[in-house]
């Protein structure tokens, strides 16, 4: 066959050039770590990008989705940086991106009648190489926020909302993700669980309402646990009460990171 003109590699001479160029979306099994079954097997959506100078029309993009397919059965945090370098030297980029969004499952048990449910969170993990590299570990934990507001102006019960608590974190040893996943549920005014009975239905309606906190507590509590794990370098925590009885959600953010 004649050789096929490369035009991506053809030059651009608008000299401008693209902080980040690549695929988005793709569903991709990967592996990770579990701290009580050595390992989980999960599917990811996963976004690539690399940079791209200002000379050079366009990317490849094929070649991002034959790095990934190198890399089947290996995808894990173990290797992110392996699949980073081996994007910029295939792409030939400076910089490199690698974004992976994943539901991971934990067995978790009521609080009275000890019934197991699956407990589904999704998870992220964001791996920049540049001439440096950073990491960053995600997790989106639901929880049951009771505001004190409506306690204390009621004479009969209190409104409460599930709470999504997004936290994510750069460290400088190794983190577990069921850690991390408790020390949020400790932050609420009680955890939310995939299967209760009615006896664990009354016991976490009891801790919600001797627990009462706004959006603004359960943020500010996240950030005392964080704090306090001294392997944590930096942290964002975001966190929204999908309000019950107000047609808009309350929000609150704390970012934060050691000298």
């Amino acid at each position: 066959m004649p050789k096929m003109p490369d035009l991506q590699k053809s030059r651009d001479t608008r000299n401008i050039a693209i902080d980040k160029v690549g695929v988005k979306d793709i569903r991709y099994p990967i592996v990770v770590l579990d701290k009580h079954k050595t390992q989980q097997h999960t599917v990811a959506r996963i976004n690539m990008f690399v940079d791209l100078p200002h000379h050079f029309k366009g990317t490849h993009m094929s070649r991002f989705i034959e790095i990934l397919n190198l890399y089947h059965g290996e995808i894990s945090i173990e290797s992110l940086d392996t699949i980073l370098q081996e994007m910029k030297e295939r792409l030939e980029a400076s910089c490199a991106h690698l974004e992976l969004d994943f539901p991971y499952f934990i067995p978790k048990t009521a609080p009275v009648s000890k019934a197991v449910g699956l407990m589904e969170y999704q998870c992220q993990m964001i791996g920049t190489l540049g001439q440096e590299r950073d990491f960053i570990l995600g997790v989106t934990v639901p929880v049951t926020s009771l505001c004190p507001c409506s306690k204390e102006i009621s004479s009969r019960g209190a409104h409460n909302q599930r709470s999504a608590v997004n936290v994510q974190i750069r460290y400088h040893d190794h983190v577990w993700l069921e850690d991390l996943i408790e020390w949020i549920e400790e932050c609420g005014s009680s955890p939310v669980y995939s299967l209760l009975k009615r006896e664990d239905e009354k016991a976490v309606t009891e801790q919600a309402y001797d627990n009462p906190m706004f959006v603004e507590d359960i943020v500010r509590a996240v950030t005392e646990k964080l704090r306090s794990v001294e392997r944590i370098d930096w942290f964002r925590v975001q966190c929204e009460n999908f309000e019950s009885i107000h047609n808009h959600s309350a929000y609150a953010l704390v970012e934060s990171g050691r000298v």
